[in-house]
């Protein structure tokens, strides 16, 4: 370990612009790949995928890269590997200013890994023009690797926006059944929350008279000043919808069930947590007093996200459907790691949000596994896939006790640091829904594995085997990330909690009655 650690800080004090322009890389290489893809002649189907693996293994090594380069470089938790591009547009305020701290480290990585696992399931799908599909989850890729690389906030909303138009092109054209009014259930949503959260930075940009419309000086106008608490609600609303937050989340289950594996893969497990990486970077420290007020309406909702969709998630019989709605389910444990209004309430939703994207995603890859060898995703006409696909079987295991918070996975840590900041909030009777919550999860889990894998065979028999050395390697990618960081959570945590300690909003802490006591 001494001399990995030797070899990244050696690396940092003989190249400091190195990782900065890794960072860069990361967003470039898969619009790099993607525009090669789109301009060159036939290719063969071996060229497509190499391409394709290329294109998505770049981002991914990167942000492996990175992860402990930042955590021996930056013990205090603030912005490294900082760059500039663009500067011509600071006239107005803005620039192409990249760089990352201990909050968009863990997304960062998450979004890495993520598209690496998406790309190689991708390539085993069988999936009609292949290279048209590959092109827009390439440019996906890009945008998501930007969007928790930015510190400026236009570039932040842009690089959201430029990953969010190939979702849509993509359901429309490959998802499922209804496919078509899907796409357009989402893109209204969906737009109407991007609308939203960009009147509510407008105008928190003009009212902090800042210079930079960066996400730091954002924050320095915290000190210098009070801005105005609507704001917040502009923002918690826009940000909410692109979340799931309840009731804004009736696009998130159609829309994960409907969308192709890849697509909801990315979007369920990456994308949505744009919504609260806004509110935990942006909208939390800069309208700390706000956040505060609106606590209660937000421990609310969060409780219905837990509880009335946990509900919902039972009564399902589609295995995607179950999984969309489990997915807006669990956005509630980080929505009320936010109310509790504590370092380690807001740590806790970080690292709930790094761990839930990675069992979301293989989840989803999974249940499209086992459509291709069930033929339906009707739960109760399944049965026996365990003597079929033991490994599938293993896979899909592991990933419900991840989902449910297993020790072991990362998804404890983050409802471990969730439930004690409730447990310390000015509310603790909050804590017995939430534990409720995972009660519900351990209920439509276990009963999805009993029906899918035991049990008798359907009448219509299986089809293929078990899970072929790519779709593999794509979960070990995903289960790995999880057992790395349960296993060590201090990867992350140490550097968040410093992060956030230093932060405007623990500065306003102190003084709230949310007050937690390290």
């Amino acid at each position: 370990m001494s001399m990995l650690a030797n070899i990244f800080t050696a690396a940092h004090e003989q190249y400091p612009t190195l990782n900065a322009s890794l960072v860069l890389l990361a967003i470039v290489a898969p619009l790099a790949a993607a525009l090669s893809l789109s301009v060159a002649g036939r290719l063969t189907d071996g060229a497509v995928r190499t391409m394709t693996v290329v294109g998505f293994a770049i981002p991914a090594l990167i942000a492996l890269w990175l992860w402990p380069s930042y955590l021996l470089t930056q013990p205090d938790g603030g912005y490294a590997f900082t760059s500039r591009s663009f500067t011509g547009l600071q006239t107005f305020g803005i620039s192409l200013y990249l760089g990352l701290n201990a909050i968009a480290l863990p997304m960062f990585v998450l979004a890495g890994l993520t598209g690496l696992a998406a790309a190689l399931y991708t390539l085993k799908m069988g999936i009609d023009r292949l290279r048209l599909f590959v092109v827009l989850l390439l440019i996906m890729q890009s945008g998501l690797m930007g969007v928790f690389a930015s510190i400026d906030v236009f570039f932040f909303y842009f690089f959201h926006e430029f990953a969010l138009i190939p979702t849509f092109i993509m359901i429309a054209i490959w998802g499922r059944r209804g496919r078509k009014s899907v796409a357009l259930e989402m893109t209204i949503y969906l737009t109407l929350g991007a609308m939203i959260t960009l009147a509510g930075l407008l105008l928190l940009y003009l009212e902090a008279g800042v210079s930079e419309f960066t996400i730091p000086a954002l924050q320095m106008a915290f000190y210098e000043g009070n801005l105005d608490n609507w704001i917040y609600v502009l923002l918690l609303i826009g940000f909410g919808i692109l979340v799931s937050l309840f009731p804004f989340h009736s696009w998130a289950p159609r829309g994960y069930a409907t969308a192709p594996a890849p697509v909801a893969m990315l979007h369920a497990g990456v994308l949505k947590k744009f919504g609260l990486y806004g509110l935990i970077q942006i909208a939390l420290p800069v309208l700390p007093d706000a956040a505060a007020s609106w606590g209660p309406l937000l421990m609310w909702l969060a409780l219905a996200n837990i509880v009335v969709i946990g509900l919902v998630t039972v009564a399902q019989r589609d295995l995607k459907l179950m999984l969309g709605n489990a997915s807006v389910m669990h956005m509630g444990y980080a929505f009320l790691g936010l109310y509790a209004f504590s370092v380690i309430g807001v740590g806790g939703a970080i690292l709930m949000m790094f761990a839930h994207g990675l069992s979301v995603a293989l989840l989803f890859m999974l249940a499209d596994g086992i459509e291709r060898r069930c033929g339906t995703l009707d739960m109760p006409s399944m049965g026996g896939l365990a003597q079929k696909a033991p490994v599938l079987m293993a896979f899909f295991v592991a990933a419900t006790m991840a989902s449910i918070g297993l020790p072991g996975f990362a998804n404890f840590w983050g409802e471990l640091a969730i439930f004690v900041s409730l447990w310390k909030s000015e509310a603790p009777w909050v804590l017995i829904p939430a534990i409720l919550g995972i009660v519900i999860s351990a209920i439509y889990g276990l009963r999805a594995v009993a029906s899918i894998f035991y049990g008798d065979s359907p009448a219509q028999p299986i089809q293929g085997g078990d899970l072929s050395k790519t779709e593999k390697l794509a979960g070990v990618v995903l289960l790995v990330g999880l057992l790395v960081v349960g296993f060590w959570p201090r990867s992350f945590s140490d550097a968040i909690h410093q992060s956030l300690v230093d932060s405007p909003f623990a500065a306003y802490e102190v003084q709230h009655v949310h007050t937690f006591e390290d």
